[in-house]
Order: structure tokens, then C-alpha cells, then sequence
């Protein structure tokens, strides 16, 4: 009986979002995202336990931001969030802005250099401004990008959503064993693969992020050192019109060590969040440590027994 409420449950999930984004699609490009950033900040957000999250998130991370800021940060970041899933199902109305799209930085040339010399590259982006802006544009630049995706639970959803990232840039893989393995041989042959590293993974190792503890994913900095590859952050900025996007490139990491690599990478994506703090998905659970985590950096912070 559970599977089969489960099966009802994603059967009018995903009718409900195929609904709603077909009538946007039905619209104007500039006027499906605006209202769809609406709808998602107005709405969805506040009914969902979004908007309270990113408060608690922020109340976390930046406690120097006032209560307003905050409400307007939190306005701010679901409206972007829902511009961002919009413009993913757009195909060529959104492909036709993140190839108008600038691309500046100060690792451009090291990134130009390192694609002419057929070296591996590995591009570190994060949940922010409109994270495949970058995909859109550098794959029609000549530099193709491998990327990976998680699959979602619900299969039918999934099946769309799939449909509508490859339309934007191929190849994607789902991440699975086979899904991971093939990004690595597009590497290894001397390919660019995307990585959106900032998420938690309880599995991961703690590093900090705003100062504070969070899990965060070694595999960009590992695959790096493994197979000689130019470690690079870029991120889609969306600009204030709220259609277009700048994609910065940011000076390739270097290290000795994942660890050190990733911490410069989460620095780097601090530096971003903190200059536009409505782009970043403040919607992640991104401090959430594991009970072993969480245990360790208590005793960390707790006052020397008397």
C-alpha cells in the first residue's frame, strides 16, 4: 500500500509541475521568468518551509544582517531560484542568453591556455546566480563539458527534467557508478567536466564554509590531482535585469591536498555569496553536520571543564 500511494503521490507531483511549466512556456521568455520567479518567492517558498530555512541559514552564516535584510535576502534568493528552473526547461530562449553572456576573470587566459594545450579541466561552480549558464555558453564556444546530475526520486519527473538539462549542454550523467565513470574517461581524454560542489555529504569531510563547520565533497579537487587537471571556479551571475547572466572565472586552485583545494573552493564561493547573497541557494541544508560532526565541533567550541 505504501508503493502505491507513493506511485499517486509522484503521479500528481509531476502532473502539477508539468502544468505549471508548460502554461509558463506558453508565454513570452522575459514574462515566464519573471512570473515563475513570483510564483516561486510568493508562493511556493513561503508554503514549502523555504523562506524560514534560508532565515535560519542566514541567521547562521551572516549574523551581522539585519531582520530586514534578511526578509529582503530571502525574497530575493526564491525568486532566483525559481527564474533558475524556468530558465533550465526554456531550451534555445534561454541558450540565447548565456551565449550573449560575458566571460570575464582573472583565470580566463589560464582556462583559454589550458583548453588549447588539450589539458584536463575541472570546473567548480556553485548553487548560485543560474548555475548552467555556464554549460549554455562554454559549450558553444567550442569547449564541451560533461556534467553530473542527481537523479530526482520521482521517475516521471526525472525523466523531463533530464530531457530539458541535455538540451542545454551534453553529455550529463546521473550520479551512479556508470554515470561517475564516464565523466572520468571525458576527463581523462582531456575533456572539461562541471562540478557543482556545493552541497553537504555527510560522508564528506568537514571543512568551513562562513566560518563554520560543513560537510563538503572532495571528488573535484581528488579527480584534479589524480589526472593533472586545471582546478577552476565559475559561476553564472545573474545580472540586475534578471535575464541576462556574467560568468566570472575565477584564479585556477592549486594545492597539495583535496582538503586544501576544496577549502579554497568553498572559500571563493563565501567570496560570491556574500557579494550577492540573494543568488545563492540559501534553501540547502548546507551546515547540517552528521551526529559524529556535530559531536566534534561542540566539544570544539565547549569551555575547558573547571
Amino acid at each position: 500500500m505504501a508503493e502505491g500511494r507513493s506511485g499517486i503521490r509522484d503521479f500528481f507531483q509531476n502532473a502539477l509541475a508539468r502544468g505549471v511549466l508548460g502554461a509558463a512556456l506558453i508565454l513570452p521568455y522575459p514574462l515566464r521568468v519573471r512570473l515563475v520567479g513570483f510564483v516561486v518567492s510568493r508562493v511556493m517558498a513561503p508554503l514549502s518551509g523555504w523562506n524560514r530555512r534560508i532565515r535560519e541559514n542566514l541567521a547562521h552564516a551572516m549574523p551581522e544582517t539585519t531582520a530586514e535584510h534578511r526578509r529582503a535576502i530571502v525574497r530575493e534568493v526564491t525568486d532566483n531560484v525559481g527564474r533558475t528552473l524556468i530558465e533550465i526547461y526554456s531550451g534555445e530562449g534561454f541558450i540565447e542568453r548565456t551565449k550573449s553572456s560575458s566571460l570575464t576573470g582573472p583565470g580566463l587566459e589560464r582556462l583559454k591556455s589550458a583548453r588549447a594545450d588539450g589539458r584536463p579541466i575541472v570546473l567548480v561552480t556553485a548553487h548560485f546566480g543560474n548555475y548552467d549558464a555556464v554549460r549554455g555558453k562554454l559549450s558553444r564556444e567550442g569547449s564541451p563539458m560533461a556534467a553530473l546530475y542527481r537523479p530526482m526520486d520521482n521517475a516521471a519527473f526525472n525523466d523531463h527534467y533530464v530531457r530539458a538539462i541535455s538540451r542545454i549542454a551534453t553529455p550529463v550523467f546521473p550520479t551512479d557508478g556508470r554515470g561517475i565513470s564516464s565523466l572520468i574517461r571525458h576527463l581523462k581524454e582531456g575533456g572539461i567536466i562541471g562540478i557543482v560542489a556545493d552541497v553537504a555529504s555527510r560522508k564528506a569531510p568537514v571543512l568551513s564554509f562562513f566560518g563554520k563547520p560543513a560537510h563538503t565533497p572532495l571528488s573535484a579537487a581528488e579527480w584534479a590531482l589524480k589526472y593533472d587537471a586545471l582546478l577552476v571556479p565559475i559561476f553564472g551571475v545573474r545580472q540586475p535585469d534578471g535575464l541576462t547572466f556574467h560568468l566570472v572565472v575565477e584564479d585556477p586552485i592549486e594545492g597539495e591536498t583535496p582538503e586544501a583545494m576544496m577549502q579554497a573552493y568553498n572559500d571563493v564561493v563565501e567570496k560570491h555569496a556574500r557579494a550577492n547573497p540573494g543568488q545563492w541557494f540559501w534553501v540547502h541544508r548546507r551546515w547540517k553536520l552528521s551526529p559524529a560532526a556535530a559531536e566534534s565541533a561542540a566539544s570544539a567550541v565547549a569551555p575547558p571543564q573547571a
